[in-house]
């Protein structure tokens, strides 16, 4: 009987760590190389569930920092003083009213991801299409010379959706980090410094 096969080295080593998901290490990665968080930092994590993006980034920001997480689905096993939960969908989401609702942001980061279907042109469009809002959400609401990390499934877009976003960053950089299971098609843009 062969082992499961979504139990590999990052999975077991997130449990061991006390991670919420090994999700974590590809930001971990992303973070030590673009130091992106910084302490008293103020975060925006859209799609938060499961946790593991706004545990990293309440430890890095600590107590002086904040953290709101968007998500449908509450981190149920994620809970500290400096960490405030919104319900709600990403694409729906009213920016205007976020920004009433929240303070400027230093860095938005987004791991979000379409239910997939199996289907490569279909998963890839939905995904530029979380990535896109997020990118949107990301200009609405980041201090100037703040960041952006955003999950992206490669495809043909991908190219003019990096042009697109490049006008508002002073540097856009490509990350596959080494935590992204073999055969995925996700990379991550991450929009450094924002220009106003």
């Amino acid at each position: 009987m062969s082992g499961n096969r979504w139990d590999d080295y990052y999975a077991r080593q997130a449990r061991k760590e006390k991670w919420l998901a090994r999700s974590v290490y590809k930001l971990q990665e992303i973070d030590k190389k673009y130091k992106l968080i910084r302490k008293g930092d103020r975060l925006l994590d859209l799609g938060c569930y499961p946790g593991s993006w706004s545990q990293y980034g309440i430890r890095k920001v600590g107590p002086q920092g904040e953290l709101v997480g968007i998500d449908l689905t509450l981190p149920d096993r994620l809970s500290s003083p400096n960490f405030r939960f919104i319900q709600g969908d990403v694409l729906t989401i009213q920016i205007e009213w976020l920004a009433r609702e929240i303070s400027p942001r230093d860095l938005i980061m987004s791991d979000l991801a379409p239910q997939t279907t199996g289907i490569r042109l279909t998963d890839v469009s939905r995904s530029m299409s979380l990535s896109k809002r997020a990118a949107e959400i990301a200009c609405a609401l980041l201090k100037e010379k703040g960041h952006f990390v955003c999950k992206v499934f490669e495809g043909e877009d991908l190219i003019s959706f990096r042009s697109e976003i490049s006008q508002y960053f002073r540097q856009i950089r490509v990350i596959r980090p080494k935590a992204i299971r073999k055969g995925s098609k996700e990379i991550y843009l991450v929009g450094l410094e924002l220009v106003k």
